[in-house]
């Protein structure tokens, strides 16, 4: 079961596919490290999804011995608390690092339960928060000139001619379509995609500052703590005076972070385990086309992630 699907084990195997999971439930009781949580130094917390309908799991994941430490049904200050009760006193004082996300329940166990412990909000999370905005830009900008090209009379069949402009209702389908031409890094740029970029600084600049302040604050997470913060410093300076309200509020919203994000520099961390984990579990639910028994789910989860001692 850590390497196929439920389906494949029960007809191999000639029980029923539920049995199958009820299995995995008691084997993953049997073999679980009691020591799991001793010696904890490094976390990752985040949470994923396992089912439609915002069906959350929070999970935990140990930077130094890389495995998948702890996961439980929903998400929230409530299901994060009962990961931080179950550790004892000497437990919660050896975590020095939490590596998160900017979520407010997050922040709150740890001011409560460990007040010592460094908050990192990692690279991926802050770069992601600046390509969401620049997608808002970007979406504003497309109706604008779809707007105007409304406004604009009807061409005559054929191309414009010679020293005509081409219709706005061109430039919208050109803007519509740069999306991954602005998302992508610049040394990933296809020539097709150059050229869109270069389209979009003569013709849209608001989009284009939208699109160097996006690459400006993904290139201060390869400084040194130093560096960066001098340079996020210069960052949000730029981008309260940048007359974009999406940047605006994202600047308010790093600043708010900003000690935690200086902090994910220095120490060299990110969420990159946890998101690969996340990845792992979405596998696992694939392959099963889903669970309908929650706990089996969370054992077949920890049996393939959290690296138990399976000797026969």
């Amino acid at each position: 079961m850590l390497h196929s699907s439920r389906a494949v084990v029960s007809e191999l195997m000639r029980i029923a596919w539920n049995t199958a999971g009820d299995i995995a439930k008691r084997v993953y009781d049997a073999v679980k490290p009691r020591d799991m949580f001793d010696g904890l130094v490094r976390i990752g917390i985040d949470e994923t999804s396992y089912k439609k309908g915002h069906k959350y799991m929070t999970v935990i994941v140990n930077h130094d011995g890389g495995g998948l430490i702890w996961a439980a049904k929903g998400h929230g200050k409530t299901v994060l608390g009962e990961f931080f009760e179950g550790l004892t006193e000497e437990q919660r004082a050896s975590i020095k690092h939490v590596t998160a996300d900017g979520a407010g329940w997050i922040a709150d166990c740890m001011k409560e339960y460990c007040p010592n412990a460094e908050r990192c909000i990692d690279p991926f999370h802050v770069v992601r928060w600046a390509t969401e905005a620049l997608d808002e830009v970007r979406r504003d900008a497309w109706r604008e000139a779809r707007k105007e090209a409304s406004k604009e009379p009807k061409h005559k069949a054929g191309g414009p001619k010679k020293g005509e402009s081409p219709p706005l209702k061109n430039r919208a389908a050109e803007v519509k379509g740069s999306r991954y031409a602005l998302l992508k890094n610049p040394e990933s740029l296809t020539g097709n995609q150059e050229a869109t970029v270069e389209m979009i600084a003569i013709a849209n600049p608001k989009l284009y500052r939208a699109y160097l302040l996006k690459e400006k604050l993904r290139l201060i997470f390869k400084l040194s703590a130093e560096e960066a913060t001098k340079e996020t410093a210069a960052w949000i300076s730029w981008a309260r005076r940048c007359r974009i309200p999406r940047f605006v509020e994202l600047q308010r919203k790093i600043k708010r972070h900003l000690d935690a994000i200086i902090a994910a520099i220095s120490n060299g961390l990110s969420n990159a385990r946890v998101e690969a984990m996340n990845n792992k579990i979405k596998l696992t639910v694939r392959m099963g086309y889903g669970f309908r028994n929650i706990d089996n789910l969370m054992a077949l989860v920890m049996l393939r992630c959290s690296k138990p001692d399976l000797r026969l």
